[in-house]
Parts: C-alpha cells; sequence; structure tokens
C-alpha cells in the first residue's frame, strides 16, 4: 500500500538524528523530570513567540500538546456548546472533528483562488451572530490557497467589526517551497487588539511523536486558553519540551527546514506532472507551492467513493473530499498527499495506479 492520505510526512525527510541527539541532551538536564510551569518553558514560549514574528513576546504564548490540542483547546476557550463557529469549505477533517467535540454548529463558506471572501463572512457572522472563524491562512488544507495580505486585513476587519476572534492555524508555516512566493505574514502580526488566536505546531517538521505547539494570542483571551489547556492537559510533559528546546536550539534546526523545503519542492513537480499525465491536466487546476498536498477535481458525475475504493484495491490511499466537508459536496474532490510516500519512485508508483480512473 502507498500512502498519498497521510498529512504526515515520512521520517527519511524529518530531522531523526537531531531528534535522537536533543532526546539523549534533554534526558540529562537535572530538570528534565521537574514539573513545568503550566504556560510551558519560558525559553520554549520565547522561541515560539520569535518564530511567529516580531511584536509577540513569551507572555502572548501558551505551549500545548501539538496542533490539534491547540484547535480543541481553542475552540472550547471561545465558544459553548451550541454555538456556531464559521469554517472554511473544504477544510482540515480535524478541525471539523474538534468543532463536532466542542459541541458547535458548523457553518461553512466556500473558498476561492484567495481563500475565504470577506463579503462572504460580513454576511454570515451578521447571520450567525458567530464569534468565531477558523482560517488556514498559508496552503490552507486541502486546497492549498494562501491568503494575499490585502485580503487578510480585510477579514480581520470583518471578524473586528462583529466581535468575532479568528483562529489562524498556521500549520505550514516551515513548509514553504524553493519555488515559492513570499508567504502572507502569520494574520496575528496585522493586528494588535487580540482578534486572532494563532497555532503553531512542530509535528509537520520534526515528529508526530513530538507532540509540541503553540498558541499565541493578546489580551484576556489567552487566560481563558490557559484555564481550559490545564483542565484538558494540565502541563505538556517537560522531557517533551526540553527536546524540542534542544532541537529547535541547535545547529541542525535550519538545515533540517531546508532540506524538507526543497524535498517537498522536488516531491511537488514530481507528483504535479505525473498526476496530469495520468489523470489530465483538468484533474489540477492549481498547483500550490507549499505544503504538502494537491486537491484533485474529479469530472462531474464521478463517483468519489468508487473512485477511492479502486484507488484502494490497487494500493493507492488516498483522502475523500467528503471527509474535508462539514456538508455534502456537490462536486467530487479527492485530497492527494505526496510527503507520506517513503520514496519518490512510491511516489510515481502511487499516482500511475490511478491510471484510466477518470
Amino acid at each position: 500500500m502507498i500512502d498519498l492520505n497521510s498529512g504526515y510526512t515520512h521520517h527519511s525527510l524529518l530531522p531523526m538524528t537531531a531528534l535522537r541527539a536533543a532526546l539523549t541532551r534533554a534526558a540529562r538536564s537535572p530538570h528534565a523530570w521537574e514539573r513545568p510551569p503550566a504556560g510551558g518553558l519560558a525559553d520554549l514560549r520565547m522561541w515560539f513567540a520569535e518564530d511567529i514574528g516580531a511584536g509577540l513576546g513569551r507572555e502572548d504564548v501558551l505551549v500545548v500538546g501539538g496542533g490539534q490540542a491547540a484547535l480543541s483547546t481553542a475552540m472550547r476557550a471561545v465558544a459553548q456548546p451550541g454555538d456556531p463557529v464559521l469554517l472554511e469549505a473544504p477544510t482540515y477533517s480535524g478541525t471539523l472533528a474538534a468543532a463536532r467535540a466542542a459541541g458547535l454548529r458548523t457553518v461553512s463558506l466556500p473558498v476561492d483562488a484567495h481563500g475565504m471572501r470577506p463579503d462572504y463572512l460580513d454576511d454570515a457572522l451578521g447571520r450567525t451572530g458567530a464569534r468565531l472563524v477558523v482560517l488556514h491562512p498559508l496552503y490552507q488544507n486541502p486546497t492549498g490557497v494562501s491568503l494575499t495580505e490585502g485580503c487578510a486585513r480585510e477579514l480581520l476587519a470583518v471578524a473586528r467589526s462583529h466581535d468575532a476572534f479568528v483562529l489562524e492555524d498556521d500549520y505550514a508555516r516551515h513548509m514553504t517551497h524553493d519555488d515559492g512566493i513570499p508567504p502572507v505574514k502569520p494574520l496575528i502580526l496585522l493586528e494588535s487588539d487580540g482578534t486572532v488566536i494563532h497555532i503553531r505546531s512542530l509535528t509537520k517538521v520534526t515528529s508526530p511523536n513530538l507532540r509540541i505547539g503553540a498558541l499565541a494570542a493578546r489580551g484576556p483571551v489567552l487566560e481563558r486558553l490557559r484555564t481550559v489547556h490545564m483542565i484538558d492537559t494540565l502541563v505538556v510533559p517537560a522531557p517533551l519540551q526540553h527536546t524540542a528546546l534542544e532541537v529547535l536550539t541547535s545547529s541542525a534546526w535550519k538545515r533540517s527546514v531546508a532540506r524538507l523545503q526543497t524535498a517537498l519542492t522536488q516531491r511537488r513537480r514530481l507528483a504535479v506532472r505525473t498526476v496530469v499525465q495520468t489523470l489530465g491536466a483538468d484533474v489540477l487546476p492549481a498547483h500550490p507551492r507549499g505544503g504538502y498536498h494537491l486537491w484533485l477535481h474529479l469530472p462531474r458525475g464521478t463517483d468519489e467513493s468508487e473512485f477511492l475504493s479502486v484507488a484502494l484495491a490497487r494500493g493507492t490511499a488516498l483522502t475523500p473530499g467528503t471527509y474535508l466537508h462539514a456538508d455534502q459536496p456537490d462536486v467530487p474532490r479527492v485530497r492527494l498527499s505526496y510527503a507520506a510516500a517513503p520514496t519518490t519512485a512510491d511516489l510515481v508508483t502511487g499516482i500511475h495506479r490511478l491510471e484510466g480512473l477518470v
């Protein structure tokens, strides 16, 4: 079976040697098994603040157990069961799961080539009274589109006018490609009044086992986030935090990110070329230069379930488009992830197995 479904990068592309060395150094620390502060190690919070961007300090950051935990914590801190939450359509399946687990009522807004439209957001906030909007501003999962700074500022202005929070899932900040354009700034850097709650995670670029992420926010909402986090988790284990800090402050960190970005660039080019040769150019109208997935548009009338079943029988696993919608989509779509396959040869073989299915 060739995995073109998973959102986790194959371990051969990740800094395994640096992780092993970091874990060894962390284990020797006299503080490794002491209870850490509720908000996380001060130096790790400072690293996240600097990584997100200028203007943030360690007091604006809360260390959490990865991106999925951050989504869950933020949703339950801001909204109550039964409240509406505005989501992109399509969106990451983990976002849908977190919203449903929190008892929230999902309201989907379609994205175009530049992400969520400000006029749609304004209308939806006015109709629903929602206090929370969830966005993937950079390489949106699964479409791969990115907001422009102008559109981002418009969305923030709309949210601010309705007293709503914007939850920014910045999952792919370190997964830009060598040939990509400069990415949009994190939304939290485009405002200073506490509208944005920012999520930053390490798992995509280090290991699925390094469950370390951060929530960043300005103003009173951070205390609400901290309270929910303490109820759910109490603390993120100190050995993991020390290991993360050892990795992030090592000389290998920037080199490993650069290697990953180069590998993802090569894999994207190969995946795009092979998809077009195998399934036709119409299946892939957009080629996002960042992230790790492609959003395939199957011809109208294609049975998405049948397509995926036959692909699975041939030995290729893909992500159903229906998993990425709160409601039943009106057109068939499939997400293809090119980061999890062991080798580029596996990637090509997995795509070639789809020949004749469109």
